[in-house]
């Protein structure tokens, strides 16, 4: 009897050691995944340190010798830093707009009580399934009606308007977790609605804020399809832009090509792996709200 207690007290812990573990197929399938995303990314770095030769020869064998003259050339050139000044704008403006429009408008639906609250919340819901691609031919009229074509701010406040659907889906349960004990007793001490949301909602919602702000620029800076159609001058050209442009120019000079690629897609892999945490923990808080 005591050995059949003990037993049947051994196997879920036996069973929730195999849960955490988790199954060799699933690690196995992870691993197969990584390696596929990695592994068109350090091509194109790795392939940036070679010669033309060596690219025709051995696409897939390491740089012999390492080539760094290509990496130098993209770096002195002025084209390279005034694209990639260009995209700087563009990001950090759309991530400002983002943030900014995106935490108003989800505290009014998350905090207020008025009539078209909730058919508010599913347009932006309803935002989500319509890709810029869909509306980018009446998008692109709409920016010439109001002169925007050739100009930054052509980019950013499209890039704003289409970014702001998942920021509020993300931002309002943060807002929502907020509990009204903290908002009765700022009321209580002479705190109205504009001073709760600027002293106590901004610095709760930090973890949604930084999520929300991380994706808009990573979004902006590898946006393509919008600049296509809305930069003609290769003066207002942002980086995925020049990498087109470049590979043109440059087609018969490959290393070079993907050298400008790569330090085109630097700056966002970096930016992105810096502040991961910060989006899986965002998320996660969205979720949990």
């Amino acid at each position: 009897m005591s050995a059949t207690i003990a037993a049947a007290g051994q196997a879920p812990v036996k069973k929730s050691r195999e849960l955490g573990w988790g199954s060799p197929v699933a690690y196995c399938a992870a691993v197969i995944l990584v390696c596929a995303t990695l592994a068109p990314v350090l091509f194109i770095i790795i392939g940036g340190f070679k010669s033309n030769s060596q690219i025709t020869t051995d696409p897939a064998g390491w740089p012999n010798p390492w080539k760094v003259s290509n990496y130098l050339n993209v770096l002195e050139s002025s084209g390279f830093w005034h694209q990639a000044w260009n995209s700087t704008i563009c990001a950090v403006f759309t991530t400002i707009g983002v943030v900014v429009l995106g935490v108003m408008a989800s505290y009014v639906i998350a905090r207020y009580n008025f009539r078209g609250r909730s058919a508010m919340y599913s347009l932006f819901a309803a935002g989500l399934m319509f890709p810029m691609t869909v509306a980018i031919t009446p998008l692109y009229l709409l920016i010439k009606s109001f002169g925007l074509v050739n100009t930054l701010a052509g980019v950013i406040i499209p890039q704003i308007a289409f970014a702001l659907p998942t920021t509020v889906i993300i931002l309002v349960p943060f807002l929502r977790a907020i509990p009204k004990e903290i908002e009765e007793a700022a009321m209580m001490d002479g705190c109205g609605r504009l001073g709760f949301f600027f002293r106590m909602v901004l610095r709760l919602s930090v973890p949604g804020l930084v999520t929300t702000g991380i994706l808009a620029f990573v979004s902006s800076w590898n946006s393509y399809m919008l600049p296509l159609f809305v930069l003609n001058n290769s003066a207002s050209f942002t980086l995925p832009l020049g990498v087109q442009a470049f590979a043109m120019e440059h087609s018969v000079d490959t290393a070079q090509v993907l050298a400008f690629t790569s330090l085109s897609m630097i700056p966002a892999l970096i930016f992105f792996s810096l502040f991961e945490r910060r989006i899986v923990g965002g998320l996660t808080g969205a979720v949990k709200g």
